[in-house]
C-alpha cells in the first residue's frame, strides 16, 4: 500500500515581458514558456491574455495527451493541480 504524502503547492514564478508598441498598447510574452505571447490595450489586459493564453497551452496538451495515452498495467492516479498565477 502507498502512503499518501500532503504537500503544499506554491505559486510558480514566470517572467511576464511587456514591450511597448509603437501605435499603443503593448506586446506580452513569457520568458520561461516558448510559444506563449499575445498583446493588450493596457499591460492589465495582456496580463489577462497572457493567463488565457497559459491556459488554452495546457487545455491543448490535455486534449493531444488523452489522444495518446497508453494503457499501463499499473493503477494510475490522476488529480488536479490548481496553480495561481
Amino acid at each position: 500500500m502507498c502512503k499518501i504524502k500532503t504537500i503544499k503547492m506554491n505559486n510558480i514564478n514566470l517572467t511576464a515581458v511587456f514591450e511597448p508598441c509603437d501605435e499603443g498598447g503593448y506586446i506580452a510574452y513569457i520568458d520561461e514558456i516558448q510559444g506563449i505571447n499575445t498583446q493588450g490595450e493596457t499591460i492589465e489586459e495582456a496580463k489577462e491574455n497572457l493567463a488565457d493564453a497559459i491556459n488554452l497551452m495546457f487545455d491543448e496538451i490535455r486534449a493531444n495527451h488523452s489522444k495518446t495515452k497508453t494503457k499501463s498495467s499499473k493503477k494510475l492516479i490522476r488529480q488536479t493541480l490548481t496553480l495561481t498565477l
